[in-house]
C-alpha cells in the first residue's frame, strides 16, 4: 500500500471524507471518522488522515490490501464497518469526479470479511424486566417515573440509545399510541407502545407537561427537572442504577433491544415484521438475534444418551480411608 501521498487541504464540500461524514449522525460520524483515519494511515502513512488521504487515487489493489490488513488487525464486525466506510468514501470520490465509474466499481467490489460470530450481549428474562420496573415503581419521585418510561420504551419498542434520546414530545401520536423514530442514516419508522408502556408514558407526561421539546429530560439530585435533552450516556446510567437496585446482572441498553427482538420472535411474530420494527437494514441482522434455532439444537441434544456412571464417594467412606 504505502505508495499514496497525503494531499493538500481542500474545501470540505469537495472532500470525499467530509461529504460522507456529514451524512451521518453525530455518533456514527465519530466512529467512521476513526475508521477512515486508520484506513488512511494504512494507505498513505502515519501523516495521513481521513481528510488528507487521496481517496481519488485508491484502486482495487489498494482496497484488496486494506481488506487483508483488516482481517489481521480487527474482529470481523469491526473490519466490515471499516470496509463500509471505505466504500462510501470512494462513492463520494466518484460523485465528486475524482475517480472514474469503472475504477470506483472495481475498488468497491472488495468482499466483506466472512464470519459466524454470535452477537455480543445477552437477553433479559421477564423476571429481570419485572424487577427493573419494580425498582422504578419503588422510587416515587419524578426520576422513578421517567426511568420506568425509559425502560418501557427501550424494551417494548426496541429503541437504540440515540433513538430514545432523540424523541420529541411531538413525535408521539396519542390516538394511535405510536412514536415517529429517526434511526440510523436518518431512516424514519413508526414504533407502537405495548400495554404498560402507555401507562408509564402517561404518568411521565403528567409530570413533564406538554411543552414542545425532548420527550425525556434530566432530573438533578434535588429532584428538579431540567428542560433539555438527555444524553446517550444518561440512558446507560439510568439502566446501571436501576439494575443495581433490582439486583439484575449487568446489561447494556442494546441488550434491551436484543430482548425486544428475541421475545417477539419467540412469541411468533414474523421475522420480516420484527426487522422493520427494529429498524434493521435487512432481515439477516434480525436473524442473528433469533434464539429459536438454539432451543431446537438444545432439544435435539437431549435425544442422545451418554452411558456414564458416576463414581460418588460418601463422606463416611472418605473418612475410613483416611
Amino acid at each position: 500500500m504505502g505508495n499514496l501521498i497525503p494531499t493538500a487541504s481542500m474545501p470540505l464540500e469537495r472532500n470525499p471524507a467530509a461529504v460522507y461524514l456529514a451524512s451521518l449522525s453525530p455518533s456514527g460520524r465519530r466512529t467512521q471518522k476513526t475508521a477512515l483515519n486508520a484506513i488512511a494511515i494504512l494507505l498513505a502513512g502515519e501523516k495521513a488522515n481521513a481528510f488528507n488521504c487521496p481517496w481519488g487515487q485508491v484502486r482495487y489493489p489498494h482496497t484488496a490490501a486494506i481488506r487483508s490488513r483488516l482481517v489481521e488487525l480487527y474482529a470481523p464486525a469491526t473490519g466490515n464497518k471499516m470496509l463500509s466506510a471505505l466504500r462510501r468514501v470512494l462513492r463520494e470520490a466518484w460523485k465528486l469526479g475524482y475517480i472514474s465509474a469503472e475504477d470506483y466499481q472495481r475498488a468497491a467490489s472488495v468482499e466483506n470479511i466472512k464470519s459466524e460470530t454470535l452477537p455480543i450481549g445477552r437477553e433479559l428474562s421477564q423476571g429481570e424486566i419485572s424487577a427493573l420496573m419494580m425498582a422504578c415503581n419503588n422510587d416515587r419521585s419524578s426520576a422513578g417515573i421517567r426511568d420506568a418510561t425509559t425502560i418501557a420504551l427501550l424494551y417494548s419498542c426496541g429503541l437504540r440509545r440515540a433513538e430514545i434520546v432523540g424523541l420529541d414530545i411531538l413525535d408521539f401520536d396519542s390516538s394511535t399510541k405510536r412514536f415517529l423514530v429517526r434511526g440510523k442514516r436518518r431512516k424514519e419508522r413508526y414504533v407502537y407502545l405495548a400495554e404498560g408502556a402507555t401507562e408509564a408514558l402517561t404518568d411521565w407526561l403528567h409530570i413533564r407537561g406538554d411543552s414542545p421539546g425532548p420527550l425525556l429530560w434530566p432530573i438533578n439530585k434535588r429532584g428538579n427537572i431540567i428542560e433539555r435533552r438527555l444524553s446517550t450516556q444518561a440512558i446507560y446510567n439510568i439502566l446501571l442504577k436501576r439494575g443495581k437496585e433490582a439486583q439484575v446482572n449487568r446489561f447494556s441498553p442494546h441488550d434491551m433491544r436484543r430482548t425486544f427482538v428475541s421475545d417477539l420472535l419467540d412469541a411468533g411474530a414474523d421475522i420480516s415484521v420484527v426487522s422493520k420494527m427494529a429498524g434493521h437494514a435487512n432481515v439477516q441482522t434480525t436473524a442473528r438475534y433469533d434464539r429459536r434455532p438454539e432451543e431446537v439444537k438444545r432439544k435435539a441434544s437431549l435425544l442422545l444418551h451418554v452411558p456414564y456412571q458416576r463414581h460418588v464417594t460418601s463422606n463416611a467412606q472418605t473418612d475410613n480411608k483416611g
